[in-house]
């Protein structure tokens, strides 16, 4: 069983940032991937940033060097720092770890960008 804690979210201005941390625990081996997702309401769920256990990177295109995504294997923690938000960055991010008995989810924290 693992369990994901989120936080970070919030409201911001456009252009502002936030960071958006999660935790996980439980019975954890091994940690593969780690990132963070993020779905609108009545869209797919999509990739923002995911980050292997030896640090390589994938972002998504409309991420354009805003985010930054890092992860602390020790803590088993994985953060996303989001630069320079806009206002179509709105929506629930959701903490996404693979172990290797599959995908975990976070809850989701909402992030709202406006003026």
């Amino acid at each position: 069983q693992v369990q994901l804690v989120e936080s970070g979210g919030g409201l911001v201005q456009p252009g502002g940032s936030l960071r958006l941390s999660c935790a996980a625990s439980g019975t954890i081996f091994t940690i593969y991937g780690m990132g963070w997702y993020r779905q609108a309401l009545g869209k797919q769920r999509e990739l923002v940033a995911t980050i292997t256990r030896t640090g390589t990177t994938n972002y998504a295109d409309f991420v354009q060097g805003r985010f930054t995504v890092s992860r602390d294997n020790a803590k088993k923690t994985v953060d996303l720092q989001m630069n320079n938000l806009k206002l179509e960055d709105t929506t629930v991010y959701y903490c996404w770890v693979t172990i290797i008995t599959g995908e975990n989810w976070g809850q989701g924290t909402q992030v709202t960008v406006s003026s």
